[in-house]
């Protein structure tokens, strides 16, 4: 099969931060637990969860893409991985560093990751 130049960026880019929120995810686990209050360590679970859901998200947009050759996802991709680094690596840096300006820029990220759901669905519901 040959993939769509867009939905094989979209894939490799996907796997890749769900490789990396499996990691992160295994580091909270195992090796934040003593060094970190609950309250933090919820905090860095919630970002591995919203890290975990945006991976699989631009999974799924490289699938659409690949199987809609037509649909253009760009903006939703962008919306994910930029709300990855901003939501999910913020709650990471807040907690490691308890410095308050890495948590004041969590909800740009989140506001992107409703930003790249809503740019999907208004682009599944153009197809034809």
């Amino acid at each position: 099969m040959n993939f769509q130049p867009h939905a094989r960026k979209f894939l490799v880019t996907g796997t890749a931060f769900l490789a990396l929120a499996v990691l992160i995810g295994a580091f909270g686990a195992h090796g934040l637990k003593q060094f970190v209050t609950p309250e933090r360590l919820v905090t860095f679970e919630t970002g591995v969860r919203y890290h975990f859901y945006h991976g699989f998200g631009l999974v799924l947009i490289a699938l659409a893409q690949q199987l809609f050759p037509g649909i253009k996802l760009t903006a939703s991709f962008y919306c994910f991985v930029v709300g990855i680094f901003l939501f999910s690596f913020n709650c990471y840096f807040y907690v490691l560093s308890e410095m308050k300006i890495f948590a004041m820029i969590v909800p740009v990220g989140g506001v992107l990751f409703v930003i790249g759901w809503v740019a999907f669905a208004w682009k599944a519901l153009k197809l034809r």
